[in-house]
């Protein structure tokens, strides 16, 4: 994983820069990470920057860039909220989908942003949304639209 440089960032963003890098270390399975705020933007990514290379051992993700999963994890979560809607099922908590080669999983988070994770095939899928949930718990409250903006600008920075 390609660390982002926390320098000159608030505590609220070190420490969201802090579980995200967690969640891929510690939870196997976990290729990479993003936050994704309401707008469609990416906020956080396990992979701030293009990688020209593989980390040894660890697929890429899609495409090798974050920007891939961000644009991923966007238009799912358009379109099953856009879901959600139609059969008037409420708001959306979480979205799986499950392929041959991979997962990817989408949770809200409370002011709109969502979390993506990009996993391996044989991951414990029960582990990785037990770890989302704890993400979303200790992220969502601090999510403010000055801490948003903050992490916008730490992510144009690093690309």
């Amino acid at each position: 994983m390609t660390a982002p440089s926390t320098f000159g960032l608030s505590t609220e963003a070190r420490n969201l820069h802090w579980l995200l890098s967690n969640l891929v270390e510690e939870v196997p399975g976990v290729h990479s990470v993003t936050v994704v705020s309401s707008d469609g933007l990416m906020l956080l990514s396990s992979d701030p920057g293009h990688r020209s290379a593989p980390a040894q051992g660890r697929p890429s993700g899609p495409r090798g860039s974050s920007a891939d999963l961000a644009t991923i994890v966007s238009g799912i979560g358009s379109l099953t909220v856009g879901a959600a809607k139609l059969m008037e099922g409420g708001g959306v908590k979480q979205t799986m989908v499950a392929m041959e080669e991979g997962s990817v999983f989408v949770m809200s988070i409370s002011d709109g942003s969502l979390l993506g994770v990009h996993a391996a095939p044989d991951c414990d899928m029960s582990v990785i949304a037990y770890h989302m949930a704890l993400f979303v718990g200790r992220a969502g409250h601090v999510l403010t639209p000055e801490l948003r903006s903050e992490l916008r600008k730490s992510m144009e920075s690093a690309q």
